[in-house]
C-alpha cells in the first residue's frame, strides 16, 4: 500500500533544496518504518547538497533524526509500532569479519533498507547515509532504529544519532580519556562542543577549546571548557602548550575537517600523545606532514569513524545521561523550525550562527 509525506530532496549539486512529496513502501523483511519527530540540521547534509559526498542524486536528506516506530517487516524483533527511537547511519551486519571479530562499530557491511523512497513519479531517491529523515516518514533497515527511553525531548534525543555521537564517541571509545588527561579540541561547532562536554565529563583536568568564533567558545565554557583559544588571534599550537606546561595535550581532536587545522591539533599534542580526526573533510582534501614529524613524536592518529559508536550500547547510554542531568543535550539545539526551513537553515550554519538547527514534525 505504500506512505506519503512530505520531505526535503537536493535535485542537483548546490541547488536550493525542495520541498516535496516523497513516496515510502511499506516496511519488508528486516525493514522498519519510522514516523519522524524531529531531525536535525547537520553539516554532511550540506555536503550532500554541494555534491562532496557522491553525486548520486537526488537525494533525500536528513539523518540526525528520532521519532516513534510505525509498522515492522517480517521477522523483526528489535522494535516495535509505538517504540520510540534515535535513528543511527551503522547497522552492524553481525557477519563481516570486523563483526565477527568483535569490532561491530567497525562494520564492513552496515545494514540500510533494500527498498527505495521515491518521487512521486518513481524516480528512487538516495537516502542521506541510508536515512533521509528531513521527510514526514522514512524506511530504515531494523538495526538502524535504536530503542531509547521515550522520556527525552525527540529533538535533543535524535542529535545522538550523529554530531553528539561523533564528538562523545571520539573522547569515550576512540580516545578513551581518563581522569587527570588534558584536552584540546580544535573546532567548537556541534561535534567539537559535544568532545568537550564529552571530556569534562570524564574527568579531564584541562580541557581547551579552539576556534576562531567568539561566540562558539563561550558556548565551549558552557559546556565544561577550562581554557578558550581564539586561534585567529593567537598560534594555537603555542598556546595548548603553554597551557599544558610547554608539553601539549595528551589528546588532542579535530573536529572541522581541514588539512589545516589537523596539523594544528597533530603538533599541539604532547610527546606520544594521541590525536583524534573528527571533522569530516570532502575528498580532494590532503595534508603533508613531516615523516620525521610523523616518526618521532610517537603516540596515535586516529580517525574517528561515527565516533566508533555501537549504536546500540551508546546511544541508550547518552538518553541515560541526558535524562539525569549529567550531558545537556539541550543546549545543543539552538532552534527548532519547520521542515521548509531547511535552505534557510543552511545558510545559518555557514554563517556559524547556530550549533544545531532542529527540524521538529508538529503532528508526529
Amino acid at each position: 500500500m505504500g506512505h506519503q509525506g512530505r520531505g526535503v530532496v537536493a535535485r542537483s549539486e548546490k541547488a536550493p533544496v525542495e520541498l516535496v512529496t516523497v513516496l515510502v513502501p511499506d516496511p519488508g523483511p528486516g525493514e522498519v518504518l519510522v514516523r519522524v519527530q524531529a531531525c536535525g540540521v547537520c553539516h554532511t547534509d550540506l555536503h550532500y547538497r554541494e555534491g562532496a559526498i557522491n553525486d548520486e542524486f537526488p537525494f533525500l536528506l536528513g539523518h540526525e533524526a528520532s521519532g516513534k516506530v510505525e509498522a515492522v517487516g517480517p521477522d523483526v524483533t528489535n522494535v516495535a509500532p509505538g517504540d520510540f527511537v534515535v535513528l543511527a547511519w551503522r547497522a552492524p551486519c553481525g557477519q563481516c569479519r570486523s563483526c565477527l571479530r568483535g569490532r561491530p562499530w567497525y562494520c564492513f557491511d552496515s545494514r540500510n533498507a533494500s527498498q527505495k523512497m521515491t518521487l512521486e513519479d518513481g524516480t528512487p531517491l538516495s537516502a542521506a547515509i541510508g536515512i533521509g529523515a528531513f521527510a514526514e516518514v522514512c524506511l530504515v533497515a531494523a538495526g538502524q532504529a535504536v530503542k531509547v527511553d521515550p522520556a527525552a525531548r525527540p529533538e535533543a534525543a535524535g542529535l545522538v544519532g550523529c554530531g553528539i555521537m561523533a564528538g562523545y564517541g571520539a573522547i569515550m571509545n576512540t580516545a578513551k580519556v581518563e581522569r587527570g588527561d588534558t584536552v584540546a579540541v580544535f573546532g567548537c561547532g556541534g561535534v567539537g562542543n559535544a568532545a568537550i562536554h564529552a571530556a569534562a565529563l570524564a574527568g579531564a583536568r584541562k580541557v581547551i577549546a579552539v576556534d576562531v568564533d567568539q561566540r562558539k567558545l563561550e558556548l565551549a565554557r558552557q559546556f565544561g571548557a577550562t581554557d578558550l583559544v581564539d586561534s585567529s588571534q593567537v598560534n594555537p599550537v603555542s598556546a595548548v602548550r603553554e597551557l599544558t606546561g610547554g608539553f601539549g595535550a595528551d589528546v588532542t581532536v579535530e573536529a572541522v575537517g581541514r588539512p589545516e587545522v589537523m596539523k594544528q591539533a597533530f603538533h599541539a599534542r604532547d610527546h606520544a600523545g594521541t590525536m583524534i580526526q573528527s571533522g569530516v573533510p570532502n575528498p580532494k582534501m590532503r595534508v603533508d606532514l613531516g615523516m620525521l614529524d610523523f616518526y618521532g613524536r610517537g603516540g596515535a592518529l586516529r580517525p574517528s569513524w561515527y565516533g566508533d559508536c555501537l549504536p546500540t550500547r551508546d546511544f541508550p547510554i547518552l538518553i541515560d545521561l541526558y535524562l539525569r542531568g549529567r550531558y545537556d543535550l539541550d543546549r545543543f539545539v539552538s532552534e527548532t523550525i519547520a521542515l521548509d526551513q531547511v535552505e534557510e537553515a543552511f545558510a545559518k550554519m555557514q554563517r556559524n550562527e547556530v550549533l544545531r538547527s532542529v527540524v521538529v514534525f508538529p503532528d508526529a
